[in-house]
């Protein structure tokens, strides 16, 4: 049924369109100021469904392909680029994961990890050896993600359940790492939907879920050893998980993801919430930017795509009482396509890339990557939000106008949390607002220290700042943003 509402949905008017999936932020004219979109032209007879990305040593990029293709690029960094395309191996099965190493690819597909080499040097892949294997396939819809390699030289993998509801085949709905001698260990159960893995800007691992069963929104989680994801159907694999122990107790249903944490033990709560529409409805692959300024102001910040919106979000993370939390934030709106995957080149330059096929997805070019490039202008934002015993701190891209950032007045802010539960997704509930009762402002404009009455642990808090200018009396960019506060940091 999605996949003919996808068709028919392509044939409706642009109206039409946006009626179902709604405005998101209304910014894309002022984002286009700070950073631009360049489509990248596909040669004639090259089609393209991005779903990985990595760098090579000589400066090509490595595209895997839903076709089951790695093609490799050149020219991309160029003003108008005419890129240079290559096949380097085919055959594959939806190729949602892609890392170079020790002068081989590792692509991580539908039944296994593959070492993928060219060892006569014609540019051609012929050696293919099998990493891993040791999960089931037999479904369309039973997608694996894999990482880039950790540094011990690890890689993950997130597995998609069967038909989105079941784990028919082993480890569907699992986590599992793939050591540097081979052995696969399984991590985590209770994954849903993930469509990206990888690390956060700390190094550990983490992957994006989609809104669903037991999970009332997107969201971005920590991949905590032993852990417990929070969807209960892939229970069914604790006994060829010996490493794992006995399956958690069963969550409640319905109740509140900070209530039932106290009960199950391994269950780990969501680290980053995307509230559903305003931050994405399916979102995707992440990477953190380690451009040396580069893109801009945003240095060490993850940033996420959005396949159904054709957005691109940010996001950061801390660890607080042990508790992954952080926060998500807008970025730029106007995307061609449904996005998968992105990934930074070594210029600076964001390149991103997806699909049109299979669902709904608001941006509807196929064939299609993107490149975002900044254009040296800073744009007024809020950089990030950081969880304090009292309130938070918000620190500003640009000095903000002491008048408006020092007038607690000037902060609208509300919570909320979602039902956990085993229906689909979730309305937000139990809203709460709390006051901010000073904003102490830095003598450089640059961060405020808000201190707030009424934090609620366990509740995403939405920031909105309607009226804030920056020194030179520019509008914020994007007036919103919203923090997950698993944990109140103590005093």
């Amino acid at each position: 049924m999605k996949r003919r509402f996808s068709i028919l949905l392509c044939l409706l008017p642009w109206s039409a369109v946006a009626e179902e999936f709604g405005d998101t932020w209304g910014t894309a004219e002022r984002e286009s100021a700070y950073y631009r979109l360049v489509d990248i032209p596909m040669p004639k007879g090259v089609y393209v469904e991005a779903g990985s990305f990595d760098s090579l040593p000589d400066g090509r990029l490595a595209v895997g392909t839903r076709r089951g293709e790695i093609l490799l690029f050149s020219g991309l960094g160029e003003e108008r680029p005419k890129p240079v395309i290559t096949t380097f191996a085919s055959g594959l099965d939806e190729v949602l994961g892609l890392a170079w190493r020790d002068g081989a690819f590792y692509a991580t597909h539908a039944t296994e990890v593959t070492r993928i080499a060219d060892s006569d040097g014609d540019g051609r892949a012929d050696r293919f050896d099998t990493v891993s294997d040791a999960w089931g396939f037999g479904h369309y819809h039973e997608y694996a993600l894999g990482s880039k390699f950790d540094a011990d030289g690890n890689l993950y993998v997130a597995l998609g359940l069967s038909e989105s509801y079941n784990s028919k085949a082993l480890f569907r709905g699992w986590a599992l790492k793939i050591t540097p001698q081979g052995e696969t260990v399984p991590i985590c159960s209770g994954l849903r939907s993930p469509l990206g893995v990888g690390a956060n800007e700390h190094g550990e691992m983490f992957y994006v879920e989609s809104q669903g069963p037991w999970n009332g929104s997107c969201s971005l989680k920590h991949l905590k050893p032993g852990g417990f994801m929070g969807h209960p159907i892939s229970f069914n694999w604790y006994p060829d998980a010996p490493n794992m122990g006995p399956a958690p107790v069963m969550p409640n249903s319905p109740s509140r993801m900070e209530i039932e944490r106290k009960r199950v033990k391994e269950l780990v709560p969501y680290a980053v919430v995307f509230p559903y529409k305003k931050m994405g409805r399916s979102i995707s692959g992440f990477e953190v930017c380690r451009a040396g300024g580069k893109f801009g102001p945003f240095d060490g910040q993850i940033f996420v795509g959005d396949y159904t919106l054709s957005i691109l979000m940010r996001a950061t993370t801390e660890k607080i009482n042990g508790v992954w939390q952080g926060a998500c934030y807008p970025f730029r709106e106007g995307l061609g396509t449904g996005l998968l995957s992105l990934h930074f080149m070594a210029d600076g330059k964001l390149i991103t890339g997806g699909t049109n096929r299979g669902w709904p997805v608001r941006g509807m070019k196929d064939n299609l990557l993107e490149r975002l490039e900044w254009t040296g202008r800073v744009p007024f934002e809020i950089r990030d939000i950081r969880a304090q015993s009292d309130g938070f701190v918000v620190r500003f891209t640009r000095p903000a106008d002491a008048s408006v950032a020092a007038n607690p007045e000037s902060y609208k802010l509300q919570t909320y949390t979602h039902i956990y539960q085993q229906g689909y997704g979730s309305p937000e509930v139990d809203h709460t607002t709390p006051s901010v009762t000073a904003a102490e402002l830095a003598p450089d404009g640059l961060s405020v220290r808000l201190r707030v009455k009424g934090l609620v642990q366990g509740h995403i808090h939405d920031f909105h700042l309607p009226s804030f200018k920056s020194r030179d009396g520019e509008m914020i960019l994007h007036d919103r943003a919203y923090y997950t506060l698993n944990e109140i940091p103590k005093p």
